[in-house]
């Protein structure tokens, strides 16, 4: 009969790991004699990260001796104490391709039930010593698992272990690890996973995520949305420059030969390499700002005081110039549906969505359509005509202009409206509250509109939002510390391929033999994003615009076409990254 050979506990604490502290607390010790399981925690333990670990759903984590032995062997080692594997149950049975999601167990007074595998991230490796374990917790089917805790009670060392529900669904818990983590997922296992109540819910959901992407195989849509159009950067010409306000210009794109381009999807964003700009040649994404009939395609550029891109862009470009630009990318693009549409922007976050309301007054869509955009004034207000003509096309469209440094008589109180949009101007509306929006602008402005959104009862999944900058850094467990702007890395100057950080305007040669693209990243201060360092998780999954990489370590799955793993890649060539 299965038993409990050791319960571990731990307080979270600093712990110094490559120049930076982490905050974590996977140092687990046993202890002596009973300990209270309670339905968060058990006595004296506690979690660095709980939006990763503990919590109702992940109360109490489980590893087996017999998974202790396989890692004694694989690493030569014979100084594997019980809880280094972060785990609060050291068990003897319960193996991972046994045990499945929903049965429930008895150990001393308290009852549990399986809900998940462990996630697997980077501090159970730093915990060993060993950085490459949490790969090696997936590819060999040994990842442990959660348990929520049904009734609590004492549990200590020694007690046996009893198996009181099978779990309904017979799924076990290294087939639901593998179901997420690994390739040629079974579309039948993905939906039985979804039917078992047990599972966690943020495992049901991202299981709902691959099942959507499974059926999606046979949409021109989805297939299309696969991965970029063409490799790299390719020349096009520009055949029209328009001033559209007194900071914002268009450009229209085409190829040099005359030939349809590839159709982009409304709210994506094309990036350009810009050598006349600067050496070397930087690198920027541009929204497109109309659909791309007519074979072309055309961005709209806001002027930046002291921005190099684009100054050259409005004030020097002419028709008829080269211009390198890298294929349509971007998941912020307009959904099929029925139900009303929100299109909320501020500034040059017009863009977008403006490609959106292209899109829908082409189709002649006979959805609901509110447009609510806030400028300085209507001489700053880029393209206001153009939305204000497709916007009266529409059976059902609506028009919400709020100027913040209006003249007198420049709003009507209607259609334009003096004051800056913020919650309460949004809020006043009167929003439909089962509508999907999409909203661009400022930072500031983008989580002041979720907010009010939100708060008008949008549900949260059916408000997306496309950020122009770096995306926000997700790295579990670092201490805070003062941010610093991206820059090249100090010391000696690299001699390898050039890595170009689109999004955070840094370029700078890859260190030959050390690291990997995450690594150099971090030293450049760009935003990153990442969880398990061994490509695993696919956090750091990030768009390649131009150039080649190879793995360090290959991935358990590779990324999507136009895609890379940047914890466990370097360059090849020269790269462009999309971050």
């Amino acid at each position: 009969m299965p038993s409990l050979l050791s319960v571990n506990v731990g307080m979270p604490k600093d712990v110094p790991w490559q120049g930076r502290t982490v905050y974590t607390g996977v140092w687990k010790f046993p202890v002596d004699g009973p300990v209270m399981v309670r339905r968060l925690n058990i006595d004296g333990d506690g979690q660095g990260d709980t939006a990763g670990h503990g919590g109702e759903q992940r109360a109490v984590l489980v590893y087996q001796i017999d998974s202790y032995r396989h890692w004694q062997r694989h690493f030569g080692r014979d100084d594997l104490q019980y809880g280094q594997f972060g785990e609060n149950l050291t068990v003897d049975g319960l193996p991972d391709d046994e045990v499945c999601i929903g049965d429930r167990y008895r150990i001393g007074e308290a009852e549990f039930e399986v809900t998940q595998p462990r996630v697997t991230c980077y501090r159970v490796g730093m915990r060993l010593g060993e950085p490459e374990l949490p790969s090696l917790l997936v590819g060999h089917h040994r990842p442990g698992f959660y348990m929520r805790v049904l009734r609590e009670g004492r549990i200590r060392a020694g007690d046996q272990i009893v198996r009181t529900t099978t779990g309904p669904g017979a799924l076990s818990v290294a087939d639901t690890d593998a179901l997420l983590y690994l390739p040629g997922r079974d579309p039948g296992k993905l939906r039985r996973a979804l039917g078992i109540a047990a599972l966690s819910p943020g495992w049901r959901e991202s299981f709902r995520e691959l099942l959507e992407a499974e059926e999606a195989t046979d949409d021109p849509d989805a297939a299309q949305s696969a991965g970029p159009a063409w490799d790299g950067f390719r020349e096009l010409r520009v055949t029209d420059v328009v001033v559209e306000s007194t900071t914002v210009t268009s450009i229209r794109l085409a190829a040099p030969d005359g030939s349809r381009l590839p159709t982009a999807r409304a709210g994506q964003y094309l990036t350009l390499r810009v050598p006349e700009a600067g050496q070397p040649a930087p690198v920027r994404s541009y929204s497109l700002s109309a659909a791309s009939g007519e074979g072309g395609y055309r961005i709209s550029v806001k002027h930046e005081p002291h921005g190099v891109v684009s100054g050259y862009l409005t004030t020097r470009l002419r028709p008829g110039a080269a211009v390198d630009v890298a294929a349509p990318r971007g998941e912020f693009v307009l959904k099929e549906g029925t139900g009303p549409v929100l299109l909320v922007s501020a500034g040059i976050g017009v863009t977008p969505v403006l490609a959106m309301l292209h899109e829908l007054a082409t189709s002649h869509s006979g959805r609901e359509v509110w447009w609510i955009h806030g400028a300085r004034s209507p001489r700053e207000h880029a393209l206001r005509a153009e939305a204000h003509a497709l916007l009266a096309s529409l059976a059902h469209g609506r028009e919400y202009v709020f100027y913040s440094a209006a003249s007198p008589g420049e709003c009507d109180g209607e259609q334009t409206r003096a004051g800056r949009l913020g919650k309460e101007q949004l809020s006043a509306l009167g929003i439909p509250a089962g509508a999907e929006a999409y909203v661009c602008g400022p930072a500031r402005f983008m989580a002041d509109m979720t907010d009010a959104l939100t708060a008008a009862g949008i549900a949260a999944a059916a408000i997306r939002s496309e950020l122009f900058g770096a995306l926000s850094a997700i790295n579990p467990g670092l201490t805070e510390r003062a941010r610093v702007p991206p820059h090249i890395p100090a010391g000696p100057r690299a001699t390898g391929p050039m890595v170009t950080f689109a999004r955070s305007g840094v370029s700078t040669p890859f260190p030959v033999g050390e690291g990997s693209l995450l690594e150099l990243a971090e030293a450049c201060d760009v935003p990153v994003r990442w969880s398990c360092r061994t490509g695993v998780c696919h956090t750091c999954v990030t768009p390649v615009l131009s150039g080649d990489v190879e793995y360090t370590s290959p991935p358990l799955e590779a990324p999507g076409g136009g895609q890379v793993l940047i914890c466990c890649s370097r360059p090849d060539t020269d790269v462009v990254l999309d971050m």
